[in-house]
């Protein structure tokens, strides 16, 4: 009977169709958890879709490039679903003139806190300067992100893991801790997810309310611009 289900799966993971019912069935059982817990930031749907599928490639025992034949559709999703976040910011579009100094001046401090942080804590923990500069752009948008480390002389893939990460504990934690310090005004709620936890913060931001996910979606892009600009500097003045 188990060689008959071994067989039926690599029949199976062979076609690039199961790896896409698989991503999404993942992520529809997670959303429909984080909706019974009331919607509690702890039950992150991408976190649980994550372990979700990693558990099952360790236990079939499937190789991640098989997988992602399959998962690159939703991949490519991404794409426009960043340009989609442009909607709500064109709604809010007033507020956003009203706090453009404003704006400007958090992304460039968040951004600046963002990597100098991450490089810190990586080098007091004693890690390698290659993974030093895997960590340093952690905080942008993953293709960005990627990018910058491999210019760098990172890896790319540490630092995939570092954004996605970031994000969820960002998603996970943030919302919390923005009450927790008394920041109520939706627009520095948003912004603040925006540039510590790029787009699966913007999603949690969306949850919150629309002015969040629009300013959360700008910050979003501005973080990926002033770190693309900022990480080479730094490393450069002071590494």
């Amino acid at each position: 009977m188990t060689g008959e289900l071994q067989t039926i799966w690599v029949y199976l993971a062979a076609s690039p169709l199961l790896s896409l019912t698989l991503t999404l069935l993942a992520y529809i059982a997670g959303q429909w958890l984080h909706e019974k817990s009331g919607q509690n930031p702890l039950v992150n749907p991408v976190l649980l879709a994550v372990l979700a599928l990693v558990a099952l490639l360790t236990v079939t025992d499937t190789d991640y490039a098989s997988y992602f034949q399959g998962a690159q559709f939703v991949h490519f999703l991404l794409g426009p679903a960043t340009v989609a976040l442009a909607i709500p910011l064109y709604r809010q579009v007033h507020r956003v003139k009203d706090s453009a100094i404003a704006i400007i001046v958090a992304v460039i401090c968040g951004s600046l806190t963002a990597v100098t942080t991450a490089v810190a804590i990586a080098w007091a923990l004693g890690a390698s300067e290659q993974t030093i500069l895997s960590m340093a752009p952690k905080s942008a948008t993953t293709p960005v992100a990627m990018g910058i480390a491999e210019q760098l002389g990172g890896l790319p893939s540490l630092t995939a893991a570092a954004v996605i990460l970031t994000g969820i504990v960002g998603a996970m934690a943030g919302s919390s801790l923005l009450t927790l310090v008394q920041i109520r005004d939706s627009r520095a709620r948003g912004l603040a997810m925006g540039v510590a936890s790029h787009g699966i913060g913007t999603a949690r931001a969306l949850q919150m309310n629309e002015v969040a996910g629009a300013f959360s979606g700008l910050a979003m892009g501005l973080n990926a611009l002033a770190t693309a600009v900022l990480v080479p500097v730094l490393l450069r003045l002071f590494w």
